[in-house]
């Protein structure tokens, strides 16, 4: 049995990845989706001092409270900034990370950095509520609904997206164990149209190992391709 802890993007919640984690628990392995401080159900939480590092505190707790090891760690888009920054903090507990489309940011490097015209875009579009800069309000998102086209699937995100804070975004990320983070085994599993936009020296080490995977499909492909991104995901188990 493995151990998977899969971390949303932007604006979403743990329930993106409900069809994904019910095929991994189909197939017998321990799924856990976590929402991040102020997204999802966990939307009322909301408040100024939420930033990258609330959001990598977040899922260090759960591994340590949860008490896992040797754990399949994926982030989805954003998520690659999250999961980059608990592999380096809880490098112990993390056995492979996923990048599911995901940034792959390195010391000092902040999402708004990383992917400058996308952030800028939806930063215009951004509203202040009660001191907090939000953005990504449902159909303000710069990729419209993410990729996704089918119409059910967009009525059902609608209902759940949350606007983010931009300082999540806006921060850069600040790695402390870099020496123990690079031997982490990593998979990188790309949306095709996005993956000749990659830095191949990003890549490198997922491509060497034979892990660099491309699905021909939306950015939320965890929700327009389900049973690809689990068959991949199920291929590291």
């Amino acid at each position: 049995m493995a151990t998977y802890v899969l971390v949303h993007g932007g604006a979403h919640g743990g329930w993106c990845y409900r069809y994904v984690a019910a095929i991994l628990r189909a197939a017998g392995h321990d799924v856990h989706t976590p929402t991040l401080t102020g997204l999802g159900e966990r939307a009322h939480l909301l408040g100024p001092g939420i930033d990258l590092d609330t959001h990598i505190t977040d899922i260090v707790a759960v591994l340590h409270y949860e008490d896992l090891r040797d754990v399949i760690l994926v982030g989805h888009s954003y998520g690659g900034m999250v999961v980059t920054g608990v592999a380096d903090r809880a490098t112990d507990r993390v056995g492979h990370l996923v990048y599911l489309d995901a940034a792959t940011p390195v010391n000092g490097e902040s999402l708004a950095e990383l992917a400058a015209p996308l952030m800028a875009a939806a930063r215009s579009q951004a509203r202040v509520v009660d001191g907090v800069e939000l953005v990504l309000y449902p159909g303000t998102e710069p990729l419209p609904h993410y990729g996704v086209t089918d119409p059910d699937d967009i009525a059902w995100m609608s209902e759940r997206l949350t606007p983010h804070p931009f300082a999540c975004f806006d921060q850069p990320l600040v790695l402390a164990n870099e020496t123990e983070l690079v031997k982490i085994p990593q998979t990188h599993i790309v949306c095709t149209s996005t993956l000749a936009t990659r830095d191949p020296a990003r890549l490198a080490p997922a491509r060497d190992a034979g892990r660099l995977w491309d699905v021909d499909t939306g950015h939320d492909l965890m929700i327009t391709e389900p049973q690809a991104v689990a068959d991949l995901l199920l291929r590291l188990a």
